[in-house]
């Protein structure tokens, strides 16, 4: 511990920190007392030399440490152990009943640039920092003796690799998959395609809500825009909804979301386009002369993908959010419900409310906001950390 190399940092800067934030940028810090090696683990002290806590160190990312711990720590096996076993703990608590969701979400959990997802007994690891990259024998030992898996699977696509100077890592690390792997979310079965699936697998940050956004359709014909694999169609089928139409431009995810109705017995209440959302929301809305013509919805769900991945992006993204919820309101009839979701992170909630009001009122209409919703509890958010937050979403009824 004695060798650690000390960063130290400039004045003002340890503040952000001790209330929790878990990066350090390179305009923060004033010197390192040593050459440190990228990935290693350092020490940080304030200008005045207090200890601040112990993260990893990489001098080619712009978050140069990442903060582990406000203590000095051993980084070994037992470390990881302890932190996915606290993790998993928190889980437990807040979703006793899950049997797939997200074990470790990263600086939610301490464990920056790590995350694990359990679907039933397959486990799926995404590292994004070096200093995780380097100690991945040890993250995988610890997780075998937790959980005991069938197998884990790598899939490190994030664009933060890049940042961190790696490459792109996939693959079976641990036992053997075979196809997708069968789970099942609040009773409904779905096939997870680990290796083509979105993010890690599935969208487990939805998981409360898929039930949530079902109790709120009372009957009707539903439309499900961006489905994937039907986390929020299926859910409305099982429930009161009569006919749910999904859409989405992946063949692969509409080909999923067809089979896992299927498997649920829900086929009959189920209909799927291949199709760019955009483009049908479009030519569903420009056909007829006027509004009153036009086919309507007792209930639509918009879960697009994120607009923006750079707050320098915000402004296309607002554009586009603000031209589904224009087409969409016209498809939906009055007392239907708009069940409608955000993932960028540079979005903030009260942003996101304001362009669809703005769409509201470009469309002549009236909403009364029923329900606001997050990300599940498996995805942890710390407030002083605001990068923990980014799923946010909204159910509006149509007054008029």
């Amino acid at each position: 511990m004695d060798t650690l190399s000390t960063v130290y940092l400039k004045p003002g800067e340890a503040d952000r920190i001790i209330a929790g934030h878990l990066w350090l940028y390179s305009g923060a810090i004033s010197r390192i007392t040593q050459e440190t090696p990228d990935g290693d683990l350092v020490q940080v002290k304030d200008h005045r030399q207090r200890l601040i806590g112990s993260g990893f160190f990489n001098s080619k990312s712009k978050i140069q440490v990442r903060m582990l711990s406000p203590e000095r720590v051993t980084v070994d096996e037992a470390f990881f152990e302890a932190r996915i076993r606290e993790a998993l703990a928190v889980r437990k608590k807040h979703m006793p009943h899950a049997t797939s969701f997200r074990v470790v979400n990263a600086e939610s959990d301490f464990l920056s640039g790590l995350i694990v997802d359990k679907y039933e007994d397959v486990l799926v690891v995404q590292i994004s920092a070096l200093g995780m990259e380097q100690r991945k024998p040890m993250i995988l030992a610890a997780l075998q003796k937790i959980f005991k898996p069938r197998a884990i699977a790598e899939k490190s696509e994030s664009s933060f690799r890049k940042f961190e100077g790696m490459e792109e890592s996939n693959g079976v690390v641990f036992g053997k998959i075979d196809g997708p792997v069968p789970i099942q979310l609040n009773g409904l079965k779905f096939d997870v395609d680990i290796a083509g699936g979105h993010k890690t697998g599935l969208y487990l940050d939805q998981q409360v809500n898929y039930q949530q956004v079902a109790d709120l359709v009372t009957g009707g014909r539903v439309l499900d825009c961006f489905s994937f694999l039907g986390g929020f169609g299926l859910h409305a089928a099982r429930g009161k909804a009569t006919q749910v139409h999904m859409l989405d431009q992946s063949a692969d995810a509409i080909a999923a979301a067809t089979r896992n109705a299927k498997s649920n017995g829900l086929a009959e209440k189920c209909t799927f386009e291949t199709t760019n959302v955009f483009d049908w929301l479009k030519s569903h809305t420009a056909t007829a002369p006027n509004e009153k013509l036009i086919p309507k919805f007792d209930s639509i769900i918009l879960d697009p993908p994120s607009f923006t991945r750079t707050r320098a992006a915000v402004g296309e993204a607002l554009r586009g959010y603000k031209e589904i919820h224009l087409r969409a309101l016209k498809l939906l009839k009055p007392g239907g419900t708009l069940a409608t979701f955000c993932c960028s992170h540079h979005v903030d909630i009260s942003t996101f409310q304001d362009v669809i009001l703005s769409a509201a009122y470009d469309t002549r209409k009236i909403l009364r906001r029923v329900a606001t919703y997050t990300q599940s509890p498996d995805h942890p958010i710390i407030p002083s950390m605001p990068e923990t937050e980014y799923l946010k979403g909204y159910s509006f009824e149509l007054v008029r």
